[in-house]
């Protein structure tokens, strides 16, 4: 397996790519074309399907931008991480952990749970 930090600083680079094309981009270099997502509020399958996602979260919070809080945990054909979310200089809106099976240097699967979650009811994200 190949160097699991840059492929999760290529996703934590997918939340925050505003541009379609760029982002399209990021998605088919990461993602395995029958990836899925899931987390409390959100699901996905397929890189279309996680595009959609993606731009269905950039709309509803617009500026905010997600970083890596954690060191990216590894075994086997799993890794793990520690994620925020919120605007530069404010509070945050959510910090979560992400569990994702790996096959070859492409993400298969990824599995969100949060741990703070502060989204205004009025801008709550659906699936």
């Amino acid at each position: 397996m190949g160097n699991m930090n840059h492929l999760v600083d290529r996703y934590i680079a997918m939340w925050n790519e505003t541009d379609p094309d760029r982002r399209r981009g990021i998605i088919s270099e990461i993602w395995t074309e029958t990836a899925s997502y899931r987390d409390p509020k959100l699901e996905a399958e397929g890189r279309e399907g996680i595009d959609a996602m993606v731009q269905k979260v950039q709309a509803a919070y617009p500026g905010h931008r997600f970083k890596l809080v954690s060191d990216v945990d590894v075994h086997h054909d799993r890794l793990r991480f520690t994620w925020e979310v919120g605007v530069e200089g404010g509070p945050i809106l959510a910090r979560g952990l992400d569990f994702a099976v790996v096959t070859g240097e492409q993400l298969q699967s990824m599995t969100g749970f949060f741990d703070v979650i502060n989204a205004p009811a009025k801008a709550a994200v659906a699936a």
